[in-house]
């Protein structure tokens, strides 16, 4: 199995739009990542993406065997938090156990630490979302605290976890 992390070009379309459409995928994720999840929703993203480019977020598709089958990214952030970027991600449920994602991760971190001169990358999983967090955990990352109600998903409150990994 041959697994990159590429900058996004408009042939990932159709694997994103096959892999993102997971009820599953959604439910772990904020409110932006739509379920259903359409060739339209895919077209969206991919283009937002490249037009973006590197310029205060580091965007990858994570391309197995040359199909895109997820995306990572890490988001810097702004005033105080300027040293600091969010880490976003999801995987097609075909590819979940398989260690891809804690190699993406290592890998995204490594680069973004690089490029923007950050200290510190936090990722906030749903506390339920055990899978999430083996992987936070698998590739570093440090839990520093649980926050109690503190998301609303599918009208229903949760748990949140921050996570963060430090230069």
């Amino acid at each position: 199995m041959n697994i990159t992390l590429e900058q996004w070009k408009s042939e990932f379309i159709s694997g994103v739009a096959k892999y993102a459409n997971n009820k599953k995928i959604a439910d772990n994720l904020r409110d932006a990542f739509p379920f259903p999840y359409t060739d339209t929703d895919a077209q969206f993203y991919v283009n937002d993406c490249i037009e973006k480019g590197d310029d205060n977020q580091l965007c990858r598709g994570i391309v197995v065997d040359g199909e895109c089958v997820g995306s990572i990214g890490i988001f810097v952030q702004n005033d105080v938090y300027r040293k600091s970027g969010e880490l976003g991600y999801w995987l097609g449920e075909p590819f979940w156990n398989k260690g891809i994602m804690s190699a993406a991760i290592n890998q995204i971190c490594e680069e973004a630490f690089e490029h923007f001169g950050i200290i510190r990358i936090f990722a906030e999983p749903f506390a339920h979302n055990i899978g999430s967090r083996k992987v936070l955990e698998k590739a570093g990352f440090t839990l520093e605290g649980e926050m109690k109600n503190s998301v609303c998903k599918n009208d229903k409150i949760y748990d949140s976890c921050l996570y963060a990994l430090l230069k």
